[in-house]
């Protein structure tokens, strides 16, 4: 009877272990921490399942991390935006006198050359064995302005590396002090590299009481430099032209011409003056008389 006994309760025990694990199954995983073997059950798993679904993400602390984030893309993509507009505007304002230095500095569009390094004393000795260049000299006014602006020279001869002195003379011929800015200008615009102006009234502004007169001188010279560019061999006769122009600050608080800009323009072209000889006409007659003598 007590070995009978002691079969059944064996036998019951393992029912009732057969019936845990069957609704109950153990999942064996390595432990990282050493040889021990952890185990997880589908309660742990599902519970993780279910914290998952609930939508349950990262920390508030990541998120607000994440927000940060993107808030400082934000300002810096606003920065760099700004920074574009900034400069834009400003090399719109700074255009026309960057235009003006570049014109200036290269001779570009006419514009005779300014600047100390053109006045190296080596370039202000005159070329032995060279022509002279007459240089005729120009003066225009403004309708609006009423001024009496004239050359007190028409021209004069210079070698290439000659300094050489000649003056204007303006008169207010108002009742009112008047201020005037001067545009100018050189032709043929192929000797205007080589044009340089140690002094002129054109660098400033002027500004003469009701009733003034006044003499304006200018220093130039002709580089020498001139005479190594074949496109200025041929130029005998030199045009420096002058308009006066009332002056206006603009919304930038500079002075410029009180005039249209196509007025102005005009002034900074290259106008024909019956006083002087056209170049290119006479380059082409000269072209003409060497083609002859050689054929002969």
């Amino acid at each position: 009877m007590s070995f009978l006994r002691s079969l059944s309760r064996t036998c019951l025990r393992r029912s009732t272990l057969s019936t845990n694990l069957s609704q109950h199954p153990v999942t064996f995983r390595p432990s990282f921490t050493g040889s021990r073997l952890s185990s997880s059950s589908p309660q742990s798993n599902a519970s993780n399942s279910s914290s998952v679904a609930k939508g349950k993400g990262p920390p508030n602390g990541a998120r607000r991390t994440r927000a940060e984030v993107h808030a400082e893309r934000n300002r810096a993509l606003l920065m760099y935006t700004s920074a574009v507009i900034i400069v834009a505007v400003g090399a719109s304002y700074a255009a026309v006198p960057l235009y003006r230095m570049f014109c200036a500095a290269t001779g570009f569009a006419g514009t005779p050359k300014v600047g100390t390094g053109r006045f190296e004393p080596s370039k202000l000795v005159p070329a032995e064995n060279a022509r002279r260049i007459k240089v005729h000299f120009n003066a225009d006014r403004s309708e609006q302005l009423p001024w009496a602006f004239q050359p007190q020279q028409k021209y004069v001869n210079v070698l290439p590396g000659e300094s050489s002195l000649a003056f204007y003379t303006a008169k207010n011929k108002s009742d009112k002090d008047i201020i005037g800015i001067a545009t100018y200008n050189v032709t043929p615009d192929r000797i205007a590299p080589y044009f340089s102006k140690v002094e002129c009234f054109c660098f400033e502004e002027q500004k003469l009481l009701a009733g003034e007169e006044v003499d304006m001188p200018l220093l130039f010279f002709i580089d020498k430099d001139m005479l190594d560019d074949p496109a200025c061999r041929n130029v005998d006769d030199v045009v420096l032209s002058y308009t006066f122009f009332r002056a206006r600050r603009n919304e930038r608080g500079h002075l410029e011409p009180d005039a249209p800009e196509d007025v102005v323009q005009d002034s900074l072209g290259f106008g024909q003056y019956e006083h002087a000889p056209k170049t290119e006409a006479r380059d082409t007659q000269r072209d003409i008389q060497n083609t002859t003598t050689t054929s002969s």
